[in-house]
């Protein structure tokens, strides 16, 4: 059975660190790229072991993705 703090993390934090290595990188695919490969490590060691979370972290990346497609781009100023 998936504990509640597994289930909220996998539901929120894979979505947020997509944004927080697109807003770092300037590049939504680089912060996916970022994301996977730290949940990638993550199950290689061992925390990620039931399939549902690996499904629940699929969902959230793909909803950060989204986001982070729709972040407005900062202004360049031309001086």
């Amino acid at each position: 059975m998936i504990s509640v703090i597994q289930f909220l993390s996998a539901i929120i934090l894979p979505g947020l660190l997509v944004l927080l290595f697109t807003r770092v990188t300037y590049n939504r695919l680089i912060g996916l790229v970022l994301t996977i490969a730290l949940i990638a490590a993550s199950a290689y060691k061992g925390y990620t072991n039931n399939i549902a979370l690996i499904i629940i972290d699929a969902f959230s990346l793909t909803a950060g993705f989204w986001l982070a497609a729709k972040m407005k781009p900062r202004a360049v100023k031309n001086s």
